[in-house]
Parts: C-alpha cells; structure tokens; sequence
C-alpha cells in the first residue's frame, strides 16, 4: 500500500465466504463485486475515488463501498467524495466519514474483488425484487465514469452481470453464490 492510504474496510468480506444454507430452492447469499482500474498512461496520474451502491426503484440507496484517500491531513480527502456526482446526491452528502465498513482506501489500477453477504454489513437484507449495483469513479486530473449493472434478487449461485467501461473503470461485474 502507499504511503498515506489506510484501509478501515470491515463490510467487505473474503470473496468466496460461505453463507448460511437457506430452506428451499437454492439462492445466493454473498454478491462479489469485482471492480477493474485500468492502467492509464497520463502525465499526472492519481488514483481515482470509487463508490459502490444498490439501487431499487422506492428505496433509499444503500452505499456498500467508497475509496478514496482517507489519511489526508484534517479529513481533506473527504471534501472530493463530492466529485463522485451521482454517488454524491443520491447517498455521499448524508453519510459521516470515514465511515467504519463501508469507507477504504484508493486502490491501484489492477483487478479488486469485494463481496457482501446478504443480513451482513452494509448490504443489509435484501427483499426480493429488481436493483442495479451502481459503481462511479472519479479521479483527479482526470475524467469520470458511472457504470450500472442490474440484476433481481434472490439470484442463483453462478448468475454474473459484466458490463466495461470506457476511461476510469475497466470490466465490473457481480455474481452470486452461497
């Protein structure tokens, strides 16, 4: 990790933790998240802020993840939290931070998985119904993106939506399983 970049992710857990067995037809419990950073080749090149958030039609959002530089002296990496937009207005102004489980810091460009388990964390339980998973990034001299990938819960174990963006985000997608 580099210097001045803190971790305080505790909602997130291991991709691949099992989930309590539920009675019935079989449904996933734990949604992995995968979210890609491309490498790009620019002048003056800064990790980009990344929000992660449900969205249903009738409910309030619900914010799972947010990267950002956290060990900024006097919580000065907090006032660019706006420069996610989307994020910003539907769920970022309301929230304190850092914000213990849902709060990390930036990541390198790369491929970074993190999974949620459903009653857990800041996902919480999810009824049934239609939501998409909502993911903005923003970077410092740089552009912004905003990728959507909806999906029904409860899906099954092994159902993926992948969607790929165009500047800040590479592939991102989430799949199921117990």
């Amino acid at each position: 990790m580099q210097r001045g970049y803190k971790l305080i992710l505790g909602g997130g857990v291991a991709i691949g933790t099992a989930a309590g067995a539920g009675a019935g037809a079989a449904q996933a419990e734990t949604m992995n998240v995968t979210v890609t950073i491309p490498r790009l080749s620019v002048a003056e090149y800064h990790r980009p802020y990344v929000a992660i958030w449900l969205e249903k039609e009738g409910a309030a959002p619900r914010t799972l993840s947010v990267w950002y530089d956290v060990d900024k002296a006097k919580g000065e990496g907090a006032k660019w939290l706006r420069d996610m937009r989307q994020w910003w207005r539907v769920s970022g102004r309301t929230m304190s931070f850092p914000a213990d489980g849902v709060t990390g810091a930036t990541r390198a460009p790369g491929e970074h998985k993190v999974g949620f388990i459903n009653g857990k964390g800041p996902l919480g339980r999810l009824g049934a119904g239609n939501y998409t998973l909502v993911v903005e990034a923003a970077r410092e001299v740089g552009g912004r993106e905003l990728l959507r990938l909806p999906f029904s819960w409860p899906p099954k174990p092994g159902a993926t939506v992948r969607t790929k963006g165009k500047s800040e985000l590479g592939a991102v997608s989430v799949s199921f399983s117990k």
